[in-house]
């Protein structure tokens, strides 16, 4: 192997020498801890499973894993804590370990060092002997185990990891340590005659606090049926309550933090806020987190998100160039996406709102709900994109379905307002207004959801209501137009929009 120097932070590796120094001192550790080091400095930051490890410090040699962790622990041990506190080397539960970028600096290091949320699903209790029960537990557990091994946004633990804990009375705590979680999902089970009773709860293992706990009944006759619902309705449950817990989290540990993980946190409120000012200060802090990071996925596509609903809500432009931004972070975010629905989601909608790119858009909003049909923003963003590209009762069905398994998903106003948009296509403006009150209840500063209650009044002559809600919209969104509503919209098709357009104009919205 060539002579190489690698330096980070305080320290030289010396390969040649085989010699590690901090500031010039030397460092005392083993030859095969030298040989480690060097692997995790090699990866430049990326992840190196356990395998290439042991190889490296135990050339064709097979030995056990426990000789790994003694020489990962003698490593932190001389390199001491990271300028922020951290170990230098961090652990990447079932997969390996890392070490910052060399020569990064220290907001590089911060944004390697905090990984994504990890969760176990333990093994569910079973109360009673019947053999039967036990099997259709493990069965749940291993189906829930796959549903949510298709999110992105956090790491699930393999079945054979969390089966090791079948059978045992458990300290969550202990099992979040020895298995590097953040969360844990346990449930039980119960039989009662031909019925079933699951019980699940999702703690949160650095406070023990419980985030979520549901309870599902069924029957002997359709047990699966049974497991298929409770599969379904987890998946749906648990990440909006996993995210909701990470926001928390950063904004109490990391305020202010520059790591990209944080800043994906930090984004995610400001984009629910469905205002102006929200949304500029979320194109900011993704700014800045892309300065870090310019090839992350998940960066670039909030990014096209948020310049997305910018030109789709008709708010000013942030710049002359607004659109092309949009076009360009959504076009580098699918190169990345690697496969990642919500990823693919978002850049999908910038390519049927904005770039008007509306077979591609399409097409890869297809991918991502075959990826995963449990993410409801993958759900919800193919119910907007049948409103303007596809079938509106393939947009009512993919609505409905959201709000069936995630009714306090926190984008439940965008289905109910896209269901409130699906009725005004087909004339039904009672039940448009009946799904926009609904709308308007989760979350009263989305502006597409006053265009629907302007207009459903107005075509149904009630214009005292409508143009109440035209002075609410004008609060909202001063300065908003006919023109500059339709100019945010698709153009596919000009009459999925034209009973919207006529009903402001009744209500006496100006037209530009």
């Amino acid at each position: 192997m060539a002579e190489r120097r690698h330096s980070f932070g305080p320290f030289v590796l010396d390969t040649g020498r085989g010699l590690l120094q901090r500031d010039g001192k030397s460092v005392a550790v083993s030859g095969r801890a030298l040989a480690i080091l060097e692997a995790l400095l090699e990866a430049e930051g990326e992840t190196v499973p356990k395998a290439g490890l042991l190889e490296r410090g135990w050339p064709g040699t097979i030995v056990e894993e426990g000789n790994l962790t003694v020489q990962i622990a003698a490593l932190r041990k001389a390199l001491g804590p990271a300028p922020d506190g951290r170990e230098w080397i961090t652990t990447v539960p079932r997969l390996g370990y890392r070490l910052p970028r060399p020569n990064g600096s220290l907001a590089e290091a911060q944004d390697d060092l905090p990984s994504k949320p990890t969760l176990a699903i333990l093994p569910f209790a079973v109360i009673g002997t019947d053999s039967e029960q036990e099997y259709f537990a493990d069965g749940v557990v291993e189906e829930i185990i796959t549903a949510l091994s298709r999110f992105r946004r956090f790491s699930v633990v393999a079945c054979n990891s969390a089966f090791t804990y079948k059978g045992r009375v458990l300290d969550v705590r202990q099992v979040a340590k020895e298995l590097g979680v953040r969360y844990v999902l346990e449930g039980g089970i119960r039989r009662s005659g031909n019925r079933l009773r699951i019980t699940t709860q999702l703690i949160d293992c650095a406070s023990g606090t419980h985030l979520w706990a549901s309870t599902f009944d069924g029957s002997l006759d359709d047990v699966f049926d049974f497991q298929d619902r409770i599969t379904e309705s987890v998946a749906t449950l648990v990440e909006p309550h996993i995210q909701a817990a990470e926001i928390e989290r950063s904004r109490r540990e990391r305020p202010g933090s520059v790591a990209v993980y944080d800043t994906y946190l930090s984004v995610v409120p400001k984009i629910l806020a469905e205002s102006e000012e929200a949304n500029a200060e979320a194109d900011a802090l993704l700014a800045r987190g892309l300065t870090l990071d310019p090839d992350n996925a998940l960066l670039l596509a909030h990014a096209a998100w948020v310049l997305e609903h910018r030109i789709t809500m008709g708010w000013p432009s942030l710049g002359p160039d607004d659109r092309e931004r949009c076009y360009g972070f959504a076009r580098r975010g699918l190169v990345r996406a690697a496969g990642d629905p919500t990823v693919m989601a978002h850049c999908a909608m910038a390519l049927i709102q904005v770039a008007r790119k509306y077979d591609w858009g399409m097409a890869v909003l297809t991918a991502a709900l075959e990826a995963n049909p449990n993410n409801m923003q993958v759900v919800t963003a193919a119910g907007v994109a049948n409103l303007h590209c596809g079938s509106v009762a393939d947009a009512l069905a993919l609505f409905h379905r959201a709000r069936r398994l995630s009714p306090r998903d926190p984008f439940a106003h965008i289905s109910l307002c896209g269901t409130a948009h699906a009725q005004m296509i087909l004339g039904n403006y009672e039940e448009a207004l009946t799904s926009a009150a609904q709308a308007i209840a989760v979350n009263p500063n989305f502006d597409a959801t006053y265009w629907m209650l302007i207009s459903a009044n107005a075509h149904l002559g009630r214009m005292e209501e409508s143009r109440r809600f035209l002075d609410e919209l004008r609060r909202i969104s001063p300065g908003v137009t006919v023109a500059r509503i339709q100019a945010g919209q698709p153009a596919k098709d000009p009459t999925r929009l034209a009973a919207i357009l006529e009903g402001l104009r009744i209500a006496g919205l100006p037209e530009d």
